[in-house]
């Protein structure tokens, strides 16, 4: 089964290096290894990996946090690898077949941004219209989100009183960025974390801007 695990390290030459041969040692594959950001003597990594049959998730985290100065942030299943040339090909989707951008850009970013879903919503005075949904989208309906409408790309408080209460029982981190206007939003959870990173969500932003301006209105 594979996993994503997120590891903040040291940032100096040799520590995933490090990480990456303690994983080996209990027979982990390392799939793929992405930089989320970096500042401040500090990596945040995300590694997608397959951990072999009969082994438990805990044994990542132990195997990771053996080597000095290294912290597991989330260990959570991962359903397929990053693939570093999505963001291109999604803009391009998106171009081909405008009239149904919204549909297309919802189901593919949760796979850029590693998040579990994607929710593209409308507001038209107080009413608000669910627009698009990637298919693992939860069902249920926002009441009055007080960010509407939103201006920049932000991190969101699962926990507030506007979020679902399931939503808030998987632990679901939230980021949302406007979607060529401030009351059409992107917004996409992580179930159970981990939770977005200043680099990831100026990522999302920076994609949403390309995506809006093939959108129609």
């Amino acid at each position: 089964m594979s996993f994503l695990i997120r590891v903040q390290l040291p940032d100096r030459p040799g520590t995933l290096g490090a990480v990456a041969s303690a994983l080996g040692e209990i027979g982990v594959d390392i799939l793929s290894v992405d930089v989320v950001e970096r500042g401040s003597g500090v990596a945040i990594d995300d590694l997608v990996v397959e951990l072999p049959s009969g082994r438990l998730p805990d044994g990542l985290i132990t195997a990771a946090e053996s080597i000095e100065g290294v912290e597991v942030d989330a260990v959570r299943p991962y359903a397929g690898v990053l693939d570093t040339h999505r963001e291109l090909e999604l803009v391009e989707e998106v171009a081909e077949e405008p009239k149904r951008g919204l549909e297309i850009f919802a189901e593919g970013v949760p796979r850029i941004v590693r998040a579990g879903w994607a929710i593209v919503i409308g507001q038209e005075g107080r009413e608000l219209r669910r627009l698009a949904a990637s298919t693992a989208a939860p069902e249920r309906t926002l009441q009055d989100p007080p960010w509407l409408p939103l201006h920049r790309a932000t991190v969101l408080d699962g926990e507030e009183d506007w979020v679902p209460e399931t939503w808030r029982e998987l632990g679901t981190e939230l980021a949302a960025t406007p979607l060529g206007k401030p009351d059409r939003v992107l917004l996409v959870g992580r179930p159970g974390g981990p939770m977005f990173r200043a680099a990831e969500v100026a990522r999302l932003a920076h994609l949403a801007g390309i995506v809006s301006v093939v959108l129609p209105d």
